[in-house]
Order: C-alpha cells, then sequence, then structure tokens
C-alpha cells in the first residue's frame, strides 16, 4: 500500500468514527420532541397511571401518587413517555402528566440545606430522605433549592433528580 493509500483509509476510518459518533449524538434526543434522552421531569399531578405499554389499552402497573415527584424520561412514543423514578420503578405515562419544572428528592438522611454554596456555610434547615425540592439553579457541585418555605443549598450528592455533571439556571 502507498503512502497516499494509507492515508486515504485512516481517513476513512476516521470519518467512520466521526460518522458513528454523530449518530449516537443524534441517538440521545426523543425521536418526538427531540429533547435530550434520558432527562428529568416532574410529575404535574398528584396521581398518574404508570402503564406498561404506550396507550390507554395497556394495563395500569403503578400509580404514582407524590406531585411533583422528580421522574427521568427514558423514552417516547406519540404523547406517550416512559418514565422511572429514583428506585427505577417505572412505565409509560401521558405526557400531559409531565411537567418540564426541576424537582429532587432527598437521598441523603437529614441533608442540610445551607444559607450559602459552602460546606462551613450556616445550616438553614435539615431534610429527611424522601422530601421533594424545587430546584432554583445547580452548578458543578451545589443546587439552590426550595423546600417547606426553606430557600438554600444543597450538595447535588445528596439529591437525586439531576445528572452530576448538570447545570442549569
Amino acid at each position: 500500500m502507498t503512502k497516499i493509500g494509507a492515508v486515504l483509509a485512516f481517513i476513512g476510518v476516521v470519518a467512520g468514527i466521526l460518522v458513528s459518533a454523530a449518530e449516537a449524538h443524534a441517538a440521545e434526543r426523543g425521536p418526538v420532541t427531540n429533547l435530550p434522552m434520558p432527562r428529568y421531569v416532574s410529575l404535574k399531578t398528584s396521581e398518574a397511571n404508570v402503564r406498561r405499554g404506550p396507550s390507554l389499552t395497556h394495563r395500569i402497573d403503578w400509580v404514582f401518587t407524590r406531585r411533583g415527584m422528580p421522574l427521568v424520561v427514558t423514552g417516547e412514543f406519540g404523547h406517550w413517555r416512559r418514565v422511572q423514578d429514583r428506585d427505577g420503578v417505572g412505565g409509560w405515562i401521558h405526557y400531559s402528566l409531565v411537567s418540564g419544572a426541576r424537582t429532587g428528592i432527598v437521598d441523603d438522611d437529614l441533608a442540610p440545606v445551607l444559607a450559602r454554596a459552602a460546606s462551613d456555610a450556616q445550616v438553614k434547615a435539615r431534610l429527611e430522605v424522601g422530601v421533594i425540592v424545587a430546584f432554583d439553579k445547580c452548578g458543578p457541585e451545589w443546587c439552590r433549592v426550595k423546600a417547606g418555605g426553606y430557600k438554600g443549598w444543597m450538595e447535588k450528592t445528596a439529591l437525586w433528580g439531576v445528572g452530576p455533571d448538570e447545570t442549569f439556571e
């Protein structure tokens, strides 16, 4: 093989890798909404039937009963979203039952809500496992939250409902 042939073969391999990476990135978007997948949402209502498949004819396996509960969307089909809660329980729910409002759920018992985003800040409250918080914004390590009349900062590691590398305003 000549040097030109080797270079062309190498370029072909690199182009194939780039196309594969682009295809993989495209696969990370929902086929219906074109929003990132997976993504976090919250339950809009205080009761939502969770079905085995994406239609009203499918059996109800679960009923979610906590308004504001964070969920992760893992699939889309028409007006249906495949979701899971923090325990991995889930199925298909109608898109009208989820909201883009970001919430989280406390994973560490008596997790502190702090006055500022620093571990030595004043503790404003302590939240039990399972408390739902509304996210105001999240940085690399801290999220500003609201819960039970308290506002403050919590470490991301104490919460479920936000990705470890995710930041938002």
